[in-house]
């Protein structure tokens, strides 16, 4: 019965008073039955419970689904859904995050982590480094009380932006080097 189901995000959604904004995110990472769960909801805008029925969206919510790529998701889920690209920030969107995210961040400081991995999403890595990675590292530099860049305190922490060993293997020694050196020059 009803007294027993919990309503999650995507009940919540479909049984809204008002069109409802459902965000899915990283789909990727959800197991295929999840996926075909969600190709009723986004085809017919209903969820069915077996011991229940059906439940329709008086207003069809908007769905947006990201991800990371990580697996390719179904051709019918694909099917269903607009797509859009969305890039890496550019320099000023990028330093304008780490000085909005990392508050202890200075203005030198945040210019040359925005431009180093700038430079770094340049060399050919298995994962380039993301936003996430970025705000991570700025907050792991204020963390070590640092001001600026040097290729000792990037050697040292190079393992927050770069999360596969042969991607620190192929960026560390002369190419850690220029590309630090392009950074600062910016």
């Amino acid at each position: 019965s009803e007294n027993f189901l919990v309503e999650r995000p995507i009940l919540q959604a479909v049984q809204s008073d008002e069109a409802a904004v459902l965000l899915i995110d990283e789909i990727d990472r959800a197991d295929e039955e999840f996926e075909g769960y969600l190709l009723e909801l986004l085809s017919d805008f209903q969820v069915t419970i077996p011991e229940l029925g059906t439940i329709r969206a008086a207003h069809p919510p908007v769905v947006v689904i990201t991800s990371n790529r990580t697996r390719e998701v179904h051709d019918a889920l694909k099917r269903r859904c607009v797509y859009a690209w969305i890039d890496y920030p550019d320099f000023d969107k990028e330093y304008r995050m780490v000085t909005a995210k990392v508050p202890g961040a200075s203005s030198r400081l945040a210019a040359q982590v925005a431009a180093f991995v700038q430079e770094l999403r340049g060399v050919e890595l298995y994962k380039a480094a993301g936003v996430s990675e970025t705000l991570d590292w700025a907050a792991a530099l204020v963390t070590l009380d640092r001001e600026t860049l040097d290729a000792e305190v990037v050697d040292q922490t190079l393992g927050v932006l770069l999360k596969h060993r042969e991607d620190l293997e192929a960026v560390r020694g002369e190419r850690l080097h220029g590309v630090l050196a392009r950074a600062l020059a910016r």
